[in-house]
C-alpha cells in the first residue's frame, strides 16, 4: 500500500497533525468506496445498510423513525426516503403506531435479515482486505478515533 504522500502526490505536510487529519479523511473515503463495491450488487446504499443493521439490532422489536435516525452514522441522512426505499424492496415493514397515530413503527423483514446475513458473510470474507489490522491494532485505532471525537 502506498503512503498518503504517494496516494495524493504531495511531498510534505505542514505538520503531522495536518497529515493525520488528511489521512483519516482519505482513508475514510477509501473504506467508503470499498464498502460501496460490496453493496452495489445488492442495490443498497451505505445509509440503507445502516438502517437495516439498526433494525436488526432491535429485532424483533419495532423502532420509530426518530429513534432510527438518532442511531445513524450519518444523522443528516434523509431517513424518510431511506425507509421508503427499503419498504419498496420488502426489507422492512412500516406500520402506524398504536400509541401515537402520528408516528410510524418500523421492523425488519425476513428478506432484510436474509440480506444482512449474506452481507455479513461478504464482510467476513473481505475483512482482511478492508482494514488489514490485527485485533490489537484495531483496538488502539478505535481508542485514538474516540479520542479525536472527545
Amino acid at each position: 500500500m502506498a503512503s498518503l504522500e504517494q496516494e495524493i502526490k504531495q511531498k510534505s505536510f505542514a505538520s503531522e497533525q495536518v497529515k493525520a487529519n488528511l489521512n483519516v479523511l482519505f482513508t475514510a473515503n477509501w473504506i467508503y468506496n470499498k464498502i460501496s463495491s460490496f453493496l452495489k450488487p445488492h442495490n443498497l446504499t451505505h445509509e440503507q445498510l445502516n438502517v437495516l443493521r439498526i433494525l436488526r439490532g432491535s429485532h424483533p422489536k419495532t423502532m420509530c423513525q426518530k429513534d432510527v435516525l438518532s442511531r445513524m452514522i450519518a444523522p443528516s441522512s434523509n431517513v424518510t426516503l431511506i425507509i421508503k426505499k427499503l419498504k419498496t424492496k420488502n426489507f422492512i415493514l412500516v406500520h402506524q403506531s398504536e400509541k401515537d397515530k402520528r408516528e410510524y413503527v418500523i421492523s425488519i423483514t425476513k428478506e432484510g435479515l436474509s440480506l444482512l446475513k449474506k452481507l455479513d458473510q461478504v464482510f467476513d470474507n473481505e475483512k482482511g482486505s478492508l482494514l488489514k489490522l490485527s485485533e490489537s491494532e484495531a483496538f488502539h485505532l478505535n481508542a485514538l478515533l474516540d479520542k479525536i471525537r472527545a
